[in-house]
């Protein structure tokens, strides 16, 4: 699926505010019965527990009085006052402190609240009922008006529960708000201590147990996450437990997984709307499309207003070349909000896949200009950053380079921190159109600026392979591995070495990545790669071995199907299998100039020559330096007689192979389009030498 975003539900867990979590800080609205003092504490505290009482209800009172009567002062601070006797005749009562908070959060008195709290911690340092004030005051103040948080009210929240669990080490609850605490601060290690501490205390308290997978989410350990996870729904099933579990799987792209859980999750919660996307989300990741539009449908028909599902529908109907239908669900969403970005890019996607280039890039155009401000929000300049770099990628698709690369040079002025991507955009751009020298200048000036820039360096390591430097360039991948295991890294080793043909090193550093590879998706990469590495050592049997692993597990992966349609064409070989992948394979992206080219080369091998010569020309519109195609072309030519013609596209492929990177270039491939130049311009010069009859 594609779009600008997609609404996912492991986004929406990963991005919500800490405040947003139940249990941190919740509001308790007013009228609400809430839990009475709680008993008397046994030691040498003094508890008076009618007095308690007393002061309890007029706080209250005094409560509902304010909220009615917009935060009146003198019912506010008599709501304050009783709260606080409330404490004395009874300090155990921990709770009050938790509702004091909520009335000076509900009526937006923060900074009066943490004046209060200090001024009592100066009078009182063991008083932790204050402290319990101050530090939910404090974890309050971290978001607020921010767009993230607040580094110094992080930090002042972080001290006050570290003393609250060093006073009371049996407080789950501050346990948990510690353990969320030090996991918006990005400190994983101490995040997890303190939930595991808490569920010393508790050990099936949910609270503790999902934040423990959230810290195992962000460290990339999904499959502890899901363990935590699945104990928490398995013993406490709720809409809020199986759909942290559904993230989990949805993050190990486990996205079957996910839906069964999601189902859960839906009939719990009487067909929750939010849950339902969701689910119908992780069905179509799962590829059952059907069930997928059958919920979206159900959506809309819920509420027809619903513009997310409309959308999803039209992307769903577009993957499946559906156009009618994809228009159709496009319209409507339009029509509910014509100036949403995400419906317009969906429109732009549509017009892609119906091959009307042209047009997507106009679209593209018009919606970047009828946003253009002087000065954007962080979430519009991201949003602007992805549009102007889709619409560079569109014009280096269609060969329009110089355009890509003034598009891309944009991305760098608009946001100073997205420079480094932007460079490795323009570096790419000039490695397809052939500009070697001036894509390594480029690459070398942006490593100066940005020399930790992980993927500018592979880029640039890219390029030393590209001109025969293979150690260089696999010293410079070295780097990225930074003493730790990583799997991309290795699979981009293997991806040099099979560039300068050192197959045995290019294996070794594929069985690596395979160590690293966990889901399925994963793991079929590394068995296409093994193919397309046999394949280039002439081991056909154990290269299509390969590909048929990939295909069992995924019968629609085009690339498999595609290359090992080809390599069957290619050595002239069980002609209708090879047609019937390479078919399959264009179906599903059929402005993809690779399989075009597959095309046009089966149906050269199955003497269907004017098939062959309408695909390899669609080919070569969209990939004109390919040199292989134009080969491919001057074999049709010349089939035909046409001579002149042919001649014409070998000498192109010839020119194209002359100006393509050195540890690309196939001097046998070389060898043989210069000899059919050389033996079809003497059979030209024959045929036009003949005397002419009368």
């Amino acid at each position: 699926m594609t779009g600008i975003r997609t609404v996912s539900l492991s986004l929406a867990l990963a991005t919500a505010s800490f405040l947003d979590m139940p249990g941190v800080l919740a509001q308790t609205p007013q009228g609400t019965a809430r839990r009475g003092p709680a008993a008397p504490a046994t030691g040498e505290t003094k508890v008076d527990k009618a007095a308690a009482y007393y002061h309890y209800s007029l706080a209250h009172m005094y409560a509902e009085l304010a909220a009615t009567y917009n935060n009146r002062g003198d019912y506010f601070s008599k709501a304050i006052e009783n709260y606080r006797l409330t404490l004395k005749a009874d300090p155990a009562a921990a709770y009050v402190a938790e509702e004091l908070s909520d009335l000076y959060i509900q009526s937006g008195r923060l900074r009066e609240a943490v004046t209060d709290a200090e001024e009592a911690l100066k009078t009182n340092p063991n008083d932790l009922n204050s402290r319990r004030l101050l530090a939910r005051i404090y974890a309050r103040l971290i978001g607020e008006g921010q767009n993230r948080p607040d580094e110094g009210y992080l930090r002042k929240a972080t001290e006050q529960y570290v003393k609250l669990t060093q006073a009371d080490p049996k407080d789950v609850d501050s346990w948990v708000m510690l353990g969320r605490l030090h996991k918006l601060a990005e400190n994983s290690v101490e995040a997890e201590k303190a939930y595991k501490k808490g569920l010393e205390i508790d050990a099936n308290n949910e609270d503790a147990l999902t934040g423990l997978a959230m810290v195992y989410v962000g460290l990339g350990d999904t499959k502890s996450a899901a363990d935590v996870l699945k104990k928490v729904a398995d013993k406490n099933p709720s809409g809020r437990s199986l759909a942290a579990l559904a993230s989990a799987y949805e993050q190990m792209r486990e996205y079957g997984l996910a839906a069964e859980t999601l189902k859960r999750a839906v009939e719990m919660t009487q067909g929750n709307p939010d849950l339902k996307r969701a689910l119908a989300q992780n069905l179509a990741m799962a590829d059952k499309l059907d069930d997928a539009l059958k919920i979206y449908g159900e959506l809309v028909t819920e509420d027809p207003k619903d513009v997310q599902s409309h959308l999803r529908m039209s992307q769903i109907h577009r993957q499946r070349r559906e156009f009618d239908k994809a228009r159709e669900s496009a319209d409507k969403a339009k029509e509910l909000e014509p100036n949403n970005v995400e419906v317009r890019y969906n429109e732009v996607s549509l017009l892609e896949a119906e091959g009307k280039s042209a047009e997507s890039i106009a679209l593209m155009k018009e919606m970047l200009a009828s946003t253009t401000k002087r000065t954007y929000t962080a979430g519009e300049r991201g949003n602007r950053v992805l549009l102007l770099e889709r619409l560079g990628v569109m014009y280096r698709a269609g060969e329009q380079y110089a355009s890509a690369i003034e598009t891309f040079r944009q991305i760098a002025e608009l946001d100073p921190d997205m420079a480094g991507r932007a460079t490795v955009q323009v570096v790419e751009t000039y490695r397809q159109s052939k500009e070697l020298g001036k894509a390594e200048k480029e690459a070398q000036a942006a490593l100066v600026k940005y020399p930790n820039d992980r993927t500018l360096r592979g880029v640039y390591a890219a390029l030393l392979a590209d001109g025969g430097k293979t150690d260089a360039a696999v010293a410079e991948i070295k780097k990225l591995l930074n003493e730790k295991k990583d799997r991309e890294t290795y699979i981009s080793i293997a991806q040099i070495y099979e560039k300068a043909k050192r197959f045995n090193e290019a294996a070794q550093s594929i069985d690596e990545a395979e160590k690293l590879s966990e889901d399925k998706e994963e793991k079929e990469t590394i068995s296409f790669m093994r193919g397309a590495l046999y394949e280039k050592q002439k081991k056909f049997d154990q290269a299509e071995a390969e590909f048929r692993k990939v295909l069992q597990g995924n019968p629609e992966n085009s690339a498999a199907l595609n290359y090992l349609g080809y390599m069957l064409a290619d050595r002239n070989v069980r002609l209708p299998e090879a047609l019937e992948m390479i078919t399959k394979a264009v179906a599903r992206e059929p402005g993809n100039p690779a399989y075009l080219d597959s095309l046009g080369w089966i149906y050269y091998r199955l003497g269907k020559l004017p098939e062959a010569e309408r695909n390899l020309k669609l080919s070569l519109d969209k990939m004109s330096k390919d040199p292989t195609v134009h080969d491919h072309l001057g074999d049709v030519y010349f089939k035909q007689g046409r001579l002149k013609e042919a001649i014409a596209q070998w000498e192109r492929s010839l020119k194209e192979w002359e100006a393509t990177a050195p540890a690309d270039q196939d001097q046998t491939e070389i060898a043989k389009v210069h000899k059919k130049v050389d033996g079809a311009k003497v059979r030209l010069a024959k045929e036009t030498s003949k005397p002419v009859t009368p």
